[in-house]
């Protein structure tokens, strides 16, 4: 498994690589000097700060040397300095990822819990009015675009009943930032439950039709060990792919929700960078995005041959 995983690490290197040099491309290459320049210091700049600049960020080299020293800092996740937050891009990252993991791992962990629990219910009651009903209950979730799902909870819950924030965060205490994080949670797991259910359904149904499944309910198996050990067990390919390939928004954060519930996560740090014209932050967002992917696809494929003994890794 080892030699495998070396492997797979050693062939996402030119994947990595070619990310490096589209995005260095799409922020230099095809932008005039002058207004990369602007874009850090305003249109009002004169233009000795303009040229100052330009000579500080190198940008009067030639483009190859410019792309050597971008690739050499960012492997060693050097990113230098945000434009426009006057501080290190790392320094940016390490105070949003908190705010970040705070509302992607629980809302993504109560979501595909509760995605699962759905699942497993509707086979359970398969081919009855209650399973139809559920299933166009999830269809309806799939169908709602989440800005709605956030304007909505805004003005039922923290506008007309105040139970919440309308928007804001705050590092205080338990009771204090549970308050600030609350809706969103629950706005993400609700966002994903509806395309999960109905995936998670499809699954278990093929499982449960299994010879193997026929055989423990004619052994007198009860249906909830059944649903458990056999179809939950065997569907496990499934639910690995979904939860693992959602690692990367976990990380990055959501950009819509913490942009309109004003959370200085990692996808708010995202939004307002790409607005104000923050490349340094904006192009190591690329790359730590494309890193976290390509991690969690070779995750994925170890933990298949945990979850099933028939995958061999080589």
């Amino acid at each position: 498994m080892l030699n495998y995983i070396i492997r797979r690490l050693l062939y996402s290197l030119p994947i990595l690589a070619g990310v490096l040099v589209l995005t260095f491309l799409l922020f230099r290459f095809f932008q005039p000097t002058d207004k990369i320049a602007i874009s850090k210091l305003g249109p009002k700049a004169s233009a000795e700060a303009r040229a100052e600049f330009i000579k500080k960020e190198g940008l009067d080299k030639p483009l190859p040397v410019q792309l050597w020293q971008y690739v050499s800092r960012t492997v060693q996740l050097d990113f230098g300095d945000s434009w426009k937050r006057d501080r290190r891009v790392s320094e940016v990252f390490r105070d949003g990822i908190g705010p970040t993991l705070l509302i992607t791992l629980p809302g993504y962990a109560c979501g595909i819990l509760a995605a699962l629990g759905l699942a497993l219910y509707q086979v359970f009651v398969r081919n009855s009015a209650l399973d139809r009903s559920l299933t166009v209950l999830c269809v309806a979730l799939m169908s709602v675009p989440t800005i709605v799902y956030i304007i909505a909870s805004q003005a039922v819950f923290a506008l007309h009943l105040n139970y919440f924030p309308v928007s804001g965060f705050n590092w205080d205490g338990l009771s204090g930032t549970l308050r600030f994080v609350a809706l969103p949670i629950a706005i993400l797991a609700i966002i994903n439950l509806g395309y999960d259910g109905r995936m998670f359904r499809t699954v278990f149904l093929e499982e449960i039709a299994q010879d193997y499944v026929r055989t423990a309910q004619a052994k007198g198996v009860a249906a909830s060990r059944v649903l458990r050990v056999h179809v939950l067990k065997n569907g496990l390919i499934a639910i690995i792919t979904l939860t693992v390939g959602q690692l990367p928004k976990i990380i990055m954060g959501s950009l819509l929700i913490e942009s309109f519930f004003g959370i200085p996560g990692m996808g708010a740090v995202l939004v307002q960078s790409i607005q104000q014209g923050d490349q340094p932050v904006v192009m190591a967002s690329v790359f730590l995005g494309s890193l976290i992917y390509l991690f969690a696809m070779v995750l994925t494929d170890v933990l298949y041959a945990f979850a099933d003994p028939r995958i061999r890794l080589s």
